[in-house]
């Protein structure tokens, strides 16, 4: 232990509990909740010890991992993107990821000359027509030439249905989830959400695949044993609330091995899933996933978007997302989403990607 931890755990032998409700200022200090309490000229402490240490990692983190496994392949379809190519040269830049380039290939060159990147180490393979390209994309992937797959411009439509094509798509036979991995300052570790742009309203079977689909990019990410909280408003089952069923029916199915890999406690409210401090006030420290749960699990896409962009606009924060359950991570991002999003989506999916091809 370090000096600073002995210091604090010497001060909290010394603090009355009557000062406990006073003023408090939080810090975090490895497997310590410090709490600093103004009590005067001279502040008291003591500290509240969390059950289980939160997984620390960053997106810094990944692009390490992702490089020690060497460049993974990307094929992107309708290339012709100003913020895609900007992002997929990013990464290629960082030894994240090589690309293969389709669609119209003069609209490629002349978007790259604008950007100043250049295409010598790029395969360009022309077709100009969007579904056509997208078809020849994914069958690339398809193939095991490529083992990412990633949306230019085209709708989300037609990169959907070229993910499901039966012939030359990614299908599986496992249903298909969302997963948006953030880094968020002020929480220790990535947060995994799911599914917040996919799966409108999951049923208990789906809630299950999605578990087992986002648990499989937690390990990749190395995170060995990721915790897992199905959210609900409340953290009791309430059989009016149907979300709080399935929470502790998945439970359950985690306790009983029916889902493994992982240690899904619900239901869980978001603020105790992710602050160890209001587990504490509330008394539910000593949940399995109380204030560093790793996924979280939300009971539809309303709630899931709702937080996810939530985060986006209102918080210091990085991101990226994929598409899983597929025989290869596919990239599907918006417009919208920054460039920094979308360099974060390719590493994402390359250590999935990695991962995958380690098996």
């Amino acid at each position: 232990m370090c000096r600073i931890c002995t210091a604090f755990e010497s001060l909290c032998s010394r603090a009355h509990p009557s000062q406990r409700t006073r003023r408090r200022v939080h810090l975090t200090r490895g497997a310590y909740r410090v709490i600093i309490l103004t009590t005067g000229r001279v502040p008291s402490f003591y500290a509240v010890e969390m059950k289980t240490r939160c997984s620390t990692m960053n997106f810094e983190d990944l692009i390490a991992r992702v490089k020690t496994c060497g460049k993974q392949k990307l094929a992107v379809a309708a290339a012709e993107d100003d913020a895609v190519l900007e992002a997929v040269d990013a990464a290629r830049k960082q030894g994240i990821a090589d690309a293969i380039l389709v669609g119209d290939e003069a609209a490629i060159r002349k978007i790259a000359a604008q950007l100043d990147i250049d295409l010598s180490g790029y395969e360009i393979i022309n077709e100009p027509d969007k579904v056509k390209a997208s078809l020849t994309a994914v069958k690339l992937a398809h193939d095991g030439v490529a083992n990412m797959y990633m949306k230019g411009l085209l709708d989300t439509k037609t990169f959907l249905k070229s993910v499901l094509d039966k012939e030359v798509g990614l299908r599986t036979g496992n249903t298909l989830s969302h997963v948006a991995v953030f880094e968020v300052k002020g929480i220790e570790q990535l947060l995994f959400l799911t599914d917040v742009a996919f799966v409108t309203y999951p049923t208990l079977e789906d809630k299950v695949h999605i578990i087992e689909n986002t648990v499989a990019v937690a390990h990749a990410c190395g995170v060995e044993c990721p915790k897992v909280a199905p959210l609900a408003a409340v953290e009791v089952v309430n059989p009016k609330m149907p979300c709080t069923v399935d929470a502790d029916e998945l439970r359950k199915m985690n306790a009983e091995g029916k889902i493994t890999g992982c240690v899904v406690d619900g239901p869980l409210s978001m603020d105790i899933a992710i602050d160890p401090e209001a587990a504490r006030h509330k008394g539910a420290q000593d949940r399995p996933a109380a204030g560093c749960a790793d996924i979280l699990l939300f009971p539809d896409i309303q709630a899931g978007n709702l937080v996810y962009k939530t985060l986006v606009h209102t918080a210091e924060c990085k991101n990226g997302c994929i598409l899983t359950g597929t025989r290869v991570p596919a990239i599907l991002t918006s417009r919208s989403d920054s460039f920094q999003t979308k360099v974060n989506s390719i590493a994402l999916a390359a250590v999935v990607a990695a991962n995958l091809k380690a098996e």
